[in-house]
């Protein structure tokens, strides 16, 4: 029954899947008929398809359902994928079907090129595509950067079909060697986000100049940033986009709550949840603004006594690897990330996340809090929120198309007073120490840097924010739910005060009845909402107005200040009517407002309401919009640049350069009195393996060198004298080895080289003349070897005998 459940999982690796892996067709005659709906029924070559079935894969994934059809067909596509859905097979199984068998010929190419970020990612398609393509005639090459470039120009000169490669290095290939790449029919470009993200835009525009107007281009992309956007239209010819497996909307079963507070208690406020709001067992992710913050939360919860791990898009690579598989093989359960770190993430038993600095953009915050609730399960976002992040609070309610109900507890609030002060004063203590004192400072800069690129939020929102009443704002209930009576087990979940908990424990101990101690703890009519009257006593302290300005207390008869504030109260006496008139109108304009929805709502079931008065003239109207403009918008054709808007989402790098670089570089011109706009100064620049700024087109001139070192064109000279030599039989046969064989970069490899290559020029036939100069050149060097031989003889002769002389004259 396992067996039979396994069969439908996408991509799974069947050890017992019903497939005739033979050649031979009369093997499998006995089995069942196969299922429809699987590779079978794509149209695939017989080897490509053996090649899928003996990787033990039977059922396509959805997003290779959507894409190997299309590319299939030449489409350029862009698709929008996360990592392990199964995208590496969808661009590699058109391909194996476009390239069919090896073509080697002289003066060809790479036929196919695929760039990878990373070396690692890199390693992985390179291995995956010799496993697949195992039955496929096709060479396939790696290159990568911090690698032997000696070898991988030997590699190149292959003449492979398939390149693999890192976009750096490739570019550094292509300049040094001059490859054109005229013959690439079919280029892929993996995690095309982290392409971009990662500095290669350069280098990917500059590889993509070489390629000829007709080759067909595949981008698989976990988001979509606007870079990427204007490379795929520009670069790219009516692409199709494909979003599957992208965070489109929110989870039902995600609960979003709002937590306000000053911009100082921000820390405190992430401690409190913590420590009193989340268990310590549950996998939490903490997004901040900058890497500055993510260093600094980290060392503040390390203080506090909170295991933790951390991650940037600055970190080593390895310590990204370890501090990553730290929190998902739950060796620590909070996990601290930026928006640009957090790209790759994808942890399926995620259960809280933690908005520590507010999105800039709705798409980004869904992009965030959508990695939790996954696959069924239940999570909760708190978002932490001050006064700066109120308009993008509102902009983002207005996106989910929620209301914004201040009144809700359950969803919106702050956190206990008596809780944050305790916890505000901690951090204070926190960041007085050495180890913490300098980061503080440095994030605390780096927010200014944040705040300012960070995109502002729409007009309207920004309007409405100047209403938000944060008096109105209560105790969010998530924290009253840690403070349950432990000694009432009926009473699970229910909410109680800390007051009335310790009255109760209070009667318990001096051994009252139980019904006397119902009678001690006091209804809700007769006690004071602490909430309440918090929020009523600051509500009145801000309207609280004085009569007389601290220019007129205990003043003297003719004080000089209090005269004049006299001529000034005189002066402005009819502005200040004014003043109170128009708050007393907006007062009642609001009220109105409040009191017509509530009419509205009860007259619904009542009779309608009668038209206005006013009629216009249907015949010669214009509206903004047409009659039909919502059904042509339904028909209208999708393309690329109308979809691609919708799902466009750029993050903010957690860098300071990152954000300058964000936002468009400009300058003060002095003639024309205005900021203008500046040229990026890397444009047309590239960044080496040692950092250093090159431009792309810069050449070294290593390639000549490894030529003139290995002598490849004196052996591409002899293949082709041997290819052509139609008479030379056995000896041109016996001679394909010598050409074929590998020397080493020493002195006696060259030399063997270079002898060997002598052979090769010995096989052609000869002239008369030259047979004449050979026998004559034969001849002198044995009769000049001859006379060496007896100069040396007789030089040993007189040698002997002068010694035997001295023997006998002692």
């Amino acid at each position: 029954m396992s067996v039979m459940a396994l069969d439908e999982v996408p991509g799974f690796t069947l050890h017992k899947a019903e497939v005739d892996y033979d050649d031979d067709p009369d093997k499998g005659k006995g089995k069942g008929k196969k299922k429809s709906g699987g590779f079978q029924a794509m149209g695939l070559s017989a080897p490509v398809l053996k090649g899928i079935l003996k990787m033990g894969y039977k059922i396509p994934t959805p997003i290779q359902r959507k894409t190997i059809p299309l590319i299939m067909d030449g489409r350029d596509v862009v698709a929008m994928a996360k990592t392990g859905s199964g995208k590496t097979g969808c661009f590699l199984i058109p391909m194996f079907e476009k390239l069919k068998q090896r073509e080697a010929k002289a003066g060809g190419g790479a036929r196919a090129l695929i760039l990878s970020p990373t070396r690692e990612l890199a390693i992985q398609t390179y291995k995956f595509l010799k496993h697949l393509g195992r039955f496929m005639d096709l060479k396939s090459i790696l290159v990568l950067g911090g690698d032997s470039m000696d070898s991988q120009f030997a590699a190149v000169h292959t003449l492979p079909d398939v390149i693999v490669a890192t976009p750096g290095r490739f570019l550094h290939l292509c300049v040094e060697m001059d490859l054109k790449l005229s013959s690439v029919q079919y280029c892929v470009l993996d995690e095309a986000d982290r392409l971009f993200e990662m500095g290669f835009g350069e280098q990917l525009t500059e590889t993509i100049k070489r390629l000829p107007e007709s080759r067909q281009m595949v981008l698989f992309s976990a988001t979509l940033p606007k870079q990427m956007v204007d490379f795929a239209t520009a670069g790219l010819c009516q692409p199709v986009l494909i979003r599957l497996d992208v965070e489109s909307k929110i989870p039902d079963t995600l609960d979003l709550k709002y937590i306000y507070c000053r911009p100082a208690e921000r820390y405190a406020t992430l401690l409190v949840l913590l420590r009193d709001v989340i268990p310590s067992t549950a996998q939490t992710v903490i997004f901040a603004g900058t890497q500055h913050h993510v260093e600094l939360i980290s060392l503040m919860l390390t203080k506090a006594g909170v295991p933790n791990s951390h991650v940037y898009s600055g970190l080593d690579a390895s310590a990204r690897k370890i501090n990553t598989a730290k929190f998902t093989h739950r060796k620590v359960n909070v996990l601290v990330v930026t928006d640009v770190a957090a790209r790759g993430l994808d942890i399926p038993t995620l259960d809280y996340v933690i908005n520590l600095h507010f999105p800039g953009k709705p798409k980004l915050f869904i992009h965030r809090v959508g990695r939790c609730a996954r696959a069924g399960r239940s999570g909760t976002a708190y978002s932490i929120f001050s006064n700066d992040d109120i308009a993008h609070l509102i902009d983002l309610h207005m996106f989910l198309n929620r209301p914004l109900n201040l009144a809700d507890r359950k969803t919106i609030g702050i956190v206990p007073p008596d809780t944050q002060e305790t916890e505000h004063l901690l951090v204070q203590e926190y960041v007085t120490h050495v180890d913490l004192a300098t980061a503080y400072r440095v994030s605390n800069n780096a927010y200014k840097q944040y705040f300012v690129t960070r995109p502002a939020a729409s007009a309207a929102s920004n309007k409405r924010a100047k209403n938000f009443k944060i008096d109105e704002l209560g105790v969010l209930e998530d924290f009253l739910q840690g403070n349950t009576d432990p000694l009432d087990g009926g009473a699970k979940g229910k909410k109680t005060k800390k007051g009335k908990l310790m009255s109760i424990t209070k009667a318990k101990a001096k051994g009252d009845a139980p019904k006397q101690e119902v009678k001690k703890v006091p209804t809700a009519s007769s006690t004071v909402d602490a909430d309440a009257f918090r929020n009523d006593f600051l509500a009145r302290m801000k309207s609280y107005r004085p009569q007389a300005t601290i220019f007129e207390l205990n003043p003297k008869a003719h004080a000089r200040e209090l005269v004049a504030m006299t001529q000034k109260r005189e002066a402005d006496e009819a502005k200040i009517e004014k003043h109170k008139r128009k708050l007393a109108e907006l007062d009642a304009e609001e009220q109105e407002k409040l009191n017509s929805k509530a009419n509205e709502n009860e007259g619904e079931q009542g009779p309608k309401r009668r038209k206005g008065a006013t009629a216009r003239d249907e015949e010669h109207f214009i509206a903004y919009q047409a009659k039909d403009a919502a059904e042509e918008d339904g028909y209208a054709i999708d393309n690329f640049a109308r979809q691609a808007n919708s799902a466009e989402l750029s993050v903010v790098g957690d860098t300071a350069e990152g954000q300058r670089m964000h936002r468009q570089l400009q300058k003060w011109d002095r003639k024309k009195k205005k900021m203008v706009n500046v040229e990026n100064p890397r444009a047309g620049k590239i960044r080496t393996e040692h950092g250093v700024w090159i431009a792309a087109s810069y050449k070294t001139g290593r390639y000549d060198k490894w030529k003139e070192r290995t002598k490849v064109d004196e052996k591409l000279m002899a293949e082709q004298a041997q290819a052509s030599d139609d008479e030379g039989g056995e000896a041109g046969s016996s001679a394909v080895p010598i050409v074929q064989r590998q020397y080493p970069h020493t002195h006696w490899g060259r030399h063997n080289a270079k002898a060997d290559l002598r052979k090769l020029r010995d096989l052609d036939l000869k002239t008369p003349e030259q047979i004449v100069k050979k026998r004559l050149e034969k001849e002198t060097k044995q009769e000049r070897e001859k006379a060496a031989r007896l100069k040396n003889i007789q030089r040993k002769k007189r040698a002997l005998a002068k010694r035997k002389g001295k023997g006998k004259g002692k």
